[in-house]
This record gives C-alpha cells, structure tokens and sequence, in this order.
C-alpha cells in the first residue's frame, strides 16, 4: 500500500464503496428469492447467488477498514441510504422474476468484467480478491444468460415480458457506470481503468448476448445516475432498515 499518496486512497475507498455496497445490496435484494423461486432449482439458485454477493461484499468492506474505515459490520449496517454509493439498479424490488432475472443478467456481467479488468491492478490486495472472486461471478453470468436466452425465445408472452423487464432496467443499468470524481486518478494510478471503458467493455458483450436471444436494445435511453452520490430512491432506506434490525439490536453481542 505505500504506493499510494492520499489521493490514491480516497481514490480506492470510493471505488471499493461503490462495489461493495451494489454488492451488499443486490445480495439482499436476490435473497428476498428464498422460498418464492418459479421453481425449486430457481429458488436455490438465487439463494447461492445472494450468500455469493454478501460474501463479496465483506471481502471489499475489509479493505475499506484496511484503508482507515471502520470495520464490515459498521460500515455495512449503520450508515443511512444517503451514505450509500450504490447504483439505483440495485435497490429496487425484486419485482415479478423477469424483472430479477434481467437485471441480475444486466450486473452480473458488469461485476464480471469489472472484476476482469481489476486482476491486474496496481492495488495488489483488491487484484488478489479480484482473482478470487472472478470464477465464482462468471457462473453468475452464465446462470443468467443461460434462462435470459431460454425465456426470451420461448413462447409470444415470456418473450414479451423479457424484453418490457430489458425495457425497464436498461436506463438503470447504465448507471451502474457513473463516473466518480476520481477516475482519472484511479486511471493514472493504474487501479482502476474507469467507469466509461467498463461501459464501452459491457456494452460490447452484452449486446449480442441480447441480440441473439431476439430482444432489442433500448434506444437513446437516458442513464439513471445519482445512486453513485448518496442520491437514491425511496425503496433504499427501507430496505436498510430491514436488514439492520437485527444488528440495532445489539451491535456487540457475539452470535
């Protein structure tokens, strides 16, 4: 870490917050799955996937207190929705399972990729978890491009479904790429090549994926942004609330 100047820290810390905490919140966001799947293999699918995304997610919190932050529990579980750094994407109710399933398709490839170009960052600890994880996300993807290609060319109406949820969380996933205020330092830096060449990387794998599964790309849809930078919408603070009631609780007791 002594490559870093303070710079580079709040550089690492913004974009270490921003991961963990789409993270964090996707993971509880696919658990709320558990017991209501379309069908049994489903159900656990997106229960695995969750425990996956809260298990990454401490992981990245764990560098954050490294860097000077508090530690996982604190960070995770005591800070309101306006602390956040996650993308709207994210926070949203799980919705009906086409909803979940394509915006599930939609993050997990921009988890994988981003977790592809970090490998080699300068950022040594973040490069190691990168390598780590890089596997375990790609089954992420296969997962959902397997049953976004299956539902979309099945029948007029599963069809239809698909591509109004592509229609939906399209413009929210594109704000999965926001740019911060310190990617041209996390670029020089070598840690991170930015939220722009993760986009142009994104796009150019997911397109055909979609397109080959018959479903159109939303045109001139306009980013949802905001999330990056404490701005978010009113489902995030109850679901904060939800998942922290247990640690309120008693922050200290031992389990």
């Amino acid at each position: 870490m002594d490559f870093f100047n303070d710079e580079h820290v709040a550089a690492a810390k913004d974009l270490l917050y921003k991961m963990a905490d789409d993270q964090l919140i996707i993971g509880h966001r696919n658990s709320e799955w558990t017991g209501l799947g379309p069908i049994l293999e489903e159900d656990i699918a997106f229960s695995s996937m969750a425990q996956d995304k809260l298990g990454q997610s401490e992981h990245l919190y764990n560098l954050l207190h490294e860097l000077g932050e508090a530690d996982a529990d604190t960070v995770a579980f005591t800070r309101n929705a306006n602390q956040f750094h996650s993308c709207h994407l994210v926070e949203l109710p799980i919705g009906e399972y086409d909803f979940s399933l394509v915006r599930h398709f939609l993050f997990d490839m921009a988890e994988f990729i981003r977790f592809e170009m970090l490998v080699n960052s300068s950022y040594e600890n973040l490069a190691l978890i990168a390598r780590k994880f890089k596997g375990e996300i790609k089954y992420h993807t296969m997962h959902a491009n397997t049953w976004v290609q299956q539902l979309a060319k099945g029948n007029e109406e599963s069809k239809a479904r698909m591509q109004s949820a592509l229609n939906e969380t399209w413009p929210l996933a594109l704000g999965i790429f926001e740019e911060g205020k310190y990617d041209k330092v996390l670029k020089e830096a070598g840690i991170f090549e930015g939220e722009a060449a993760l986009r142009d990387a994104w796009l150019a794998q997911v397109t055909p994926l979609l397109e080959k599964a018959g479903l159109s790309i939303p045109q001139n849809a306009e980013p949802v942004y905001g999330g990056r930078y404490g701005n978010h919408t009113d489902h995030l603070q109850p679901l904060l609330d939800e998942m922290t009631e247990v640690y309120s609780i008693d922050p200290t007791a031992d389990w």
